[in-house]
């Protein structure tokens, strides 16, 4: 199926927002357009709504063409948009691995679109069959995330492309924490699969969750059609600037993942030495899946002490469980100290 056809018909028909800037292709000068206020204090103009500068350094850094890069508010904005682009409310509906994000089935409950789960199996991996059986001719698209979160493990890279040649709609594949991962992740296969949106974050490697930028690759036309949609100024100036410094030294991010991938190896066998935790689970990401018996009498105790994790037990699939970040060495030793006296 065409791309094209996969959107909803009024987004095909949609006559964007746009701004005189966006007509305008020489070098600027005076500006008249936009009734700002004239006077410079470095925050009168309006940001670049098309983020040009931004994507012209993200190509640099991901070797991917601009024109197949969306910069949105986190990658939440992304999610949202791929449910309007695509999805029309009350008819079509989405399937998600589970347990995975929860932010793909809030998308849906607020676009009205059908949410339809599918159980990974004990060790989170993942089954190209059970996602196939449970979409229809009604199902848009399909969210995997790879190392899934909560539990830290990259899919099965033979069962996403069994639903990539399978599945006629669009396969999301959210790669936040991929950085931390032994593998080049989905970006190579974008050229093969127009269907394909991989997500990516600068929130976890990159150190910027405060800045809030999350980014999408796909098809130019779905990445057009995303910018048509979305808010016209959605990135603002300063986060712009922040992100294009922050870009500048991607050394110093090797670095700091290295460090929390070292941290991660020495954890979790400590871990797993402990009596209290019954299973620690593989992990691809910056953070880890634990197995306790009295989960919410550890974290609660973890709080007690000023260390804060995530309870995931009363998840599907997560029973007993609480996820732990991979922190600093100091953190960590914080962390196994406070476990060691349970």
């Amino acid at each position: 199926m065409e791309v094209r056809n996969l959107f909803r018909e009024n987004i095909r028909n949609l006559a964007p927002y746009s701004t005189a800037r966006d007509e305008y292709q020489g070098e600027l000068g005076i500006y008249l357009d936009a009734n700002e206020n004239p006077y410079e204090n470095g925050y009168n103009r309006y940001p670049d709504p098309h983020q040009r500068e931004l994507k012209r350094r993200l190509s640099e850094v991901k070797g991917i063409d601009p024109s197949r890069i969306f910069i949105g508010n986190g990658s939440d904005e992304a999610i949202d948009l791929i449910y309007r682009v695509f999805c029309e409310p009350r008819i079509h509906n989405v399937v998600s691995i589970a347990p995975s994000y929860g932010m793909y089935s809030v998308a849906a409950a607020t676009n009205d679109v059908e949410f339809r789960p599918v159980q990974l199996n004990e060790n989170f991996e993942l089954s190209a069959a059970d996602i196939l059986s449970a979409a229809d001719e009604n199902t848009r698209a399909v969210f995997l995330c790879s190392p899934n979160n909560p539990s830290g493990n990259l899919l099965d890279a033979g069962q996403v492309r069994e639903i990539l040649d399978r599945f006629p709609g669009i396969v999301v594949v959210d790669e936040a924490y991929i950085d931390f991962a032994d593998s080049p992740g989905l970006l190579p296969l974008l050229n093969d699969y127009p269907r394909l949106i991989v997500l990516q974050t600068l929130s976890k490697a990159w150190g910027m969750a405060g800045l809030r930028l999350g980014l999408a690759f796909a098809d130019p036309e779905i990445v057009a059609t995303m910018s048509q949609v979305k808010y016209p100024y959605n990135i603002n100036g300063i986060t712009q600037r922040i992100v294009l410094d922050q870009l500048a030294d991607p050394q110093k991010v090797s670095e700091e993942v290295a460090e929390i991938d070292r941290e991660r190896e020495r954890l979790l066998p400590a871990l797993e030495a402990l009596p209290l935790i019954r299973k620690v689970f593989p992990t691809d990401a910056n953070f880890v899946l634990v197995r306790v018996d009295d989960p919410r009498g550890v974290y609660n105790t973890l709080i007690n002490e000023g260390v804060i994790v995530r309870d995931r037990s009363r998840i599907k699939g997560c029973e007993g469980c609480l996820r732990i970040t991979i922190g600093t060495p100091a953190e960590n030793r914080k962390l196994m100290e406070i476990l060691k006296e349970l």
